[in-house]
């Protein structure tokens, strides 16, 4: 059984798509993104933020009811605490923890699992509760320290074109985050690619300049080195059409 968040909401139990009401599938989620077991007063207060506590318990166990109809076992409810069935696997959990454990660099880190970084989407990105919003941009933040740090390491190895995919996976999610920049360019020069490292900075200045009025920090300069003019104005040139 398998639920995926990344992108839309999508439950699958033996191969078959397990459709849910919109109630059951926030209380689903939001116990699956929850470190640990979580308590009634805790989801229902948090998915029904509008009404009294009264309406909101009741809504909460009119959901959990709703997810014992398809016959399968999602949610495990133990007292008053809520948690995910074990036997549920989450993508989103599933990554973030490899993430985690490769970020502090624990040697159980399951490296297989960095590389769908680069082609995951937002969570949940049809969805805009609060929480949601929270938590996604956790797990945004999570993703791109990852694909920055795995780009380096791939290139480290000489596997320039999955660094150089893995990089420009980080610099499409935030065009504007510099260190994403830094990664795709710290690339190509290891490459030996100074044409296009000198590109990607042309590109990454211009769209400072013109969405926040900014320049490249210190240490950009400093990564790509004195840019010769006519090599920068040969750039601009390319990006205009003129």
């Amino acid at each position: 059984m398998a639920l995926t968040m990344l992108g839309g909401f999508d439950l699958v139990s033996h191969g078959e798509r397990i459709v849910l009401p919109p109630s059951a599938e926030r209380v689903v989620a939001y116990v699956a993104l929850h470190q640990g077991p979580a308590t009634r007063p805790n989801v229902a207060g948090t998915l029904w933020l509008d009404v009294p506590e009264e309406r909101a318990m009741a809504n909460l166990r009119s959901a959990l009811w709703r997810l014992r109809r398809p016959g399968v076992e999602i949610v495990d409810a133990t007292g008053d605490h809520l948690s995910i069935s074990p036997k549920l696997a989450v993508d989103v959990r599933e990554l973030s923890v490899a993430a985690r454990y490769w970020l502090d660099g624990d040697a159980a880190a399951d490296v297989s699992q960095l590389h769908r970084l680069a082609y995951s989407r937002d969570l949940l990105d049809d969805w805009y509760e609060d929480w949601v919003l929270v938590e996604r941009e956790h797990f945004r933040q999570l993703r791109l320290q990852a694909l920055e740090r795995l780009s380096h390491e791939l290139a480290a190895t000489g596997q320039f074109g999955r660094a150089v995919d893995t990089a420009l996976a980080a610099v499409a999610s935030e065009p504007l985050r510099e260190s994403a920049h830094r990664a795709l360019i710290s690339v190509h020069l290891a490459q030996g690619n100074r044409g296009e490292a000198i590109r990607q900075y042309c590109i990454y200045r211009q769209l400072m300049r013109d969405e926040l009025d900014l320049e490249p920090s210190n240490q950009m300069d400093a990564l790509i080195g004195p840019v010769p003019s006519m090599a920068a104005e040969r750039v601009m040139r390319a990006m205009t059409g003129r």
